[in-house]
Order: structure tokens, then sequence, then C-alpha cells
């Protein structure tokens, strides 16, 4: 007969050793498994939750703010930039001059100082001042000055290039919004049509744009999509040569990155005061 083997205790020390090693192992990489898990709901759904919550609550105040006039505030008129497409009720951009004889490319870069609305305060840094609708998208949702991550679009927000214009003015009025997480409000952007409706509300008036074209991928340097006159300075047969009365949307492509932008623009065709 053989003998039976010999398991020396340092050979049992060390198997132990290399046991515990392996079961370490297995729940660090559980534990950072489960650590991830949490991060990826937390990004997906609890920041859409609270920023979605967030912003129809802040649609909610600015309705209710609105519904007593301001102090001072007066409607829009066909005098003014703002009226100029909507005095006639025909849906024409009012060509390519504003009413004092300037081009509206020109009238672009006043956008700051006129503040945008007859009669409305120009708004204030991060501050929600009108509301975006769009029917296609169930979408309605705040718009706030700024394309901030932290103080505008991770709240849910839609934000406005700061330097585009206002509202029915002459120019491009340029709006960036999220496309995956916190609110996604513009998730669905791809989906938009030409003829689509798109309208913006401000305390003193009602602005509709309909949807014109669309720029399916760009670089996210591409400014030109933003210009008074927008078209795309990387695809530069993507937008437009003349002068008009034009919105702009704007988010990340494709989806879960931020590699690419996409733009939907559109030309007002209607204005009424609130």
């Amino acid at each position: 007969m053989r003998a039976p083997g010999v398991v020396h205790h340092g050979t049992r020390r060390r198997r132990a050793a290399y046991r515990r090693v392996v079961w370490s192992g297995a729940e660090v990489l559980v534990t950072v498994g489960v650590v991830l898990l949490l991060l990826v709901v937390h990004q997906l759904w609890w920041t859409n939750r609270q920023a979605q919550h967030g912003a129809e609550r802040k649609v909610q105040a600015l309705e209710r703010e609105w519904g007593t006039p301001a102090p001072g505030s007066a409607a829009p008129d066909a005098s003014t930039a703002d009226g100029a497409s909507a005095g006639t009720g025909t849906g024409k951009t009012g060509g390519g001059r504003t009413g004092d004889g300037k081009t509206d490319a020109g009238a672009a870069g006043q956008s700051s100082s006129s503040g945008g609305n007859s009669g409305q305060v120009r708004p204030r840094w991060s501050q929600a001042y009108a509301v975006l609708s769009i029917p296609r998208l169930s979408l309605r949702v705040p718009v706030a000055e700024g394309v901030s991550k932290a103080d505008v679009l991770n709240k849910g927000y839609v934000g406005h290039y700061k330097g585009t214009q206002q509202p029915g003015q002459a120019g491009n009025f340029a709006l960036a919004g999220h496309r995956n997480t916190h609110g996604e409000p513009f998730r669905y952007l791809p989906r938009l049509r030409r003829g689509d409706t798109i309208t913006v509300e401000t305390r003193t008036a009602v602005y509709t744009y309909t949807v014109d074209r669309t720029l399916p991928q760009t670089s996210p340097r591409d400014g030109g999509v933003i210009r008074p006159v927008p078209r795309s300075t990387v695809r530069p047969a993507y937008g437009y040569s003349r002068p008009g009365y034009y919105i702009t949307l704007t988010t990340c492509t494709p989806d879960y990155t931020s590699r690419y932008r996409m733009a939907v623009w559109g030309k007002l065709t209607a204005m009424r005061p609130r």
C-alpha cells in the first residue's frame, strides 16, 4: 500500500490565503458593480425625475405669474422688431430688414441691449423667462437665459444662447437642451418634421415658429448654426442665406454621447399678444 500524502501546514496556510484573496476580490467586484449600477440608476432615472418635476413646477410658476399683468408691461405692436412678422397675421417673416432699415443680421448684435420683447425686462443670467412648447414631442419646458449646465440645463430647462436674438426678434432665437439625463427635454428632437409647430410664450406674447429644416449632425464647434442667418460652417449645404426670423434648437447626438450636435431650424409664422 502507498502511504497517504502528507500535507504540510505551510501548504494549508497558502491555500487558505489564496481562498481569502479570491473571496475578497469577488466581494470587491460585486461592490463595484452595485455602485456602478446605482450611479447608472441615479444618472438615467433620478436626475431625470428631479429635473422634470422641477421644470414642470417652474412652468406652473411662470403661468401663475403671467396670470396678472406685470406693472408697466405692454403687448408688442407691429412697429417693433418683435411684431414685425405678426402685424399682418399672414405668417410672413417681414423680409430682410428691420423697421429701422438695418438688415436682420445687423440687428442681431443689438439683442442684449434691446431686451428681446417689447415691455419685457431683459432676463437675468439663468433666469427662466419663457415657456417652449412642442406639441409633437408633448413637450412644455421653461426657457432660461444662458446655457450653463449647473444653473440651466441640468435643471431640465432649455437654455438661450447668449448673444442670439430673443423670441420674435429678427435674427436667430437659439436654444440648447439635454438629449439624455437631467430632464432630457430634447430627447426626441429627431422626431420633428417640416411643418411641425413650436411655440414660445413670454409674459407679453406668444410666438409660433414652424419647423423648416434639420441638420442631423455637425461638430460641437459649428457656431454657424446659431448665427443671425443660420448656416453650418462644417456642412454649408445646411442652413439659410437670407435674413429672417428664425428659431434654432440644438442638442447632442447620437444618444448618450456629446461627440456631435444636431440642429432643428424653424421660421416665425405668427405672433399674438397674451
